[in-house]
């Protein structure tokens, strides 16, 4: 690691990064944009419904994703190749388990988790054909994201990349054929969804068992004291909390905004899912240099450390200025792809151009929140995550909201995410000049 050049090590694992973040987009969509083309839309109303079950097994996967890449790549820098053994077999066994059991508790509650979530007595038998389906696939998601939390951590980012592709593009191609080639409308999207994730999973098992890993799975290095299950989890959990949290504020801000009518309401979904595609850019470049900095944190090479962080931030303020600029010049001919009602146009656009003004605000607090996680800085990720999406946004939505209407509402997430970033700034700084880093901190 130490032999290549500190840019070409962080691209060859920025980009892989930024394109599982797209293939994730993609796979989310795909389901829903082939049972759209059936022309059925309570089909498509059951897809959505299913949709927050789906996250929460993606959220689950996180925490053994980020906990393994993390946690492992400040072992094996600090040379210490057995934990990093135990650690990665942990985050395997351990989601193996925790997707079993969650699989058999979706079962068992299906029918009180589809009311819980909205079903109606129309969507309700769909909804429930999708799911139970889906979830059986639960082992398998967290397995996946698990490996390629290891994978990424000791370097192989393109590997990991490559996987997703994989199990992504078959879903894709298998979409069309049994949604609509079968006929088996959404029953089919849920086989489709289950089988390319099963796939995708064989591929990462067969990464570790043809050797092409350093580290071993293996059971035998199977341990939970020793701090490695309190080590991955520390990590693990405060990163899964944040799309969690992400859903409640989005839920809140629909329920506000719809006081101001329809056309508001689409307006800020199309706002919220143009700026999710240049939100990937920073959670990309984010994820990919998580592990070279927790390597460098482990090793002790501060240095590095300094020129790792610095390229990362650079890369991503160059990219989101670009981001900026593009949705800025072309905002009209992005927003009128999704909405063609004058009015919901006139707020799709400037609903956008107020959101990407702190654009790189998002970025820049991504870069840092992923340092932190890179350090093993488990609580202050967490404390993080929690202020940005409920005691910042929250409540910025409500005040801003009263005072100045729906443009106050929209102006509510930048105006938390310059308040989020000066939080995430000044709690990196009392980490990194704390005593344990203090002398390597200059």
């Amino acid at each position: 690691m130490r032999q290549q050049s500190v840019t070409r090590q962080a691209i060859s694992n920025i980009i892989p990064a930024i394109v599982v973040e797209i293939m994730l987009l993609i796979y989310n969509l795909a389901d829903t944009f082939f049972i759209a083309r059936t022309h059925d839309p309570l089909q498509l109303a059951a897809v959505s419904i299913a949709a927050p079950v789906f996250m929460v097994l993606i959220a689950l996967g996180i925490i053994f994703m980020v906990g393994a890449m993390s946690f492992i790549s400040r072992t094996l820098g600090a040379g210490q190749n057995e934990r990093a053994n135990s650690i990665a077999s942990f985050c395997v066994w351990g989601s193996l388990i925790v997707g079993a059991i969650m699989s058999v508790i979706f079962m068992c509650f299906i029918d009180s988790i589809l009311r819980a979530i909205g079903a109606s007595p129309e969507t309700f038998k769909l909804a429930h054909s999708y799911l139970s389906i889906v979830v059986a696939s639960t082992p398998f998601i967290l397995f996946s994201m698990a490996c390629g939390g290891i994978m990424r951590a000791e370097h192989n980012a393109t590997a990991a990349m490559f996987g997703q592709i994989f199990g992504n593009m078959l879903n894709v191609v298998l979409d069309p054929v049994m949604i609509l080639w079968f006929g088996w409308g959404i029953t089919g999207a849920a086989i489709a969804t289950t089988t390319s994730i099963i796939i995708g999973a064989l591929y990462y098992a067969g990464y570790f068992l043809l050797g092409r890993s350093s580290l071993s799975i293996h059971i035998k290095n199977f341990k939970m004291n020793d701090g490695i299950a309190w080590g991955v989890l520390a990590i693990g959990i405060p990163a899964c909390l944040d799309p969690w949290l992400m859903s409640i504020s989005q839920m809140i801000m629909n329920s506000l905004m719809s006081s101001y009518g329809d056309m508001a309401v689409a307006a800020a979904g199309v706002m919220m899912r143009i700026d999710q595609i240049a939100c990937l850019f920073a959670m990309g470049t984010g994820q990919g240099i998580q592990p070279l900095l927790g390597f460098c944190v482990g090793a002790e090479d501060w240095d590095r450390y300094r020129a790792m962080l610095k390229f990362s931030l650079s890369f991503t303020v160059t990219t989101s200025l670009m981001i900026i600029a593009g949705c800025y010049v072309f905002s009209g001919d992005i927003v009128s792809v999704f909405l063609t009602q004058p009015e919901a146009f006139e707020y799709g656009v400037k609903f956008l151009r107020i959101k990407q003004s702190t654009t790189i605000m998002f970025a820049v607090f991504f870069i840092f929140v992923n340092a932190l996680q890179g350090m093993g800085a488990g609580r202050a990720s967490l404390v993080l995550s929690v202020c940005r999406q409920c005691l910042l946004y929250v409540p910025m939505m409500l005040i801003l909201n009263h005072l100045w209407g729906v443009w106050g509402l929209v102006w509510a997430l930048p105006a938390a995410e310059v308040l989020s970033l000066l939080q995430t700034v000044i709690m990196y700084g009392k980490i990194i000049f704390s005593p344990k880093y203090l002398t390597h901190s200059e």
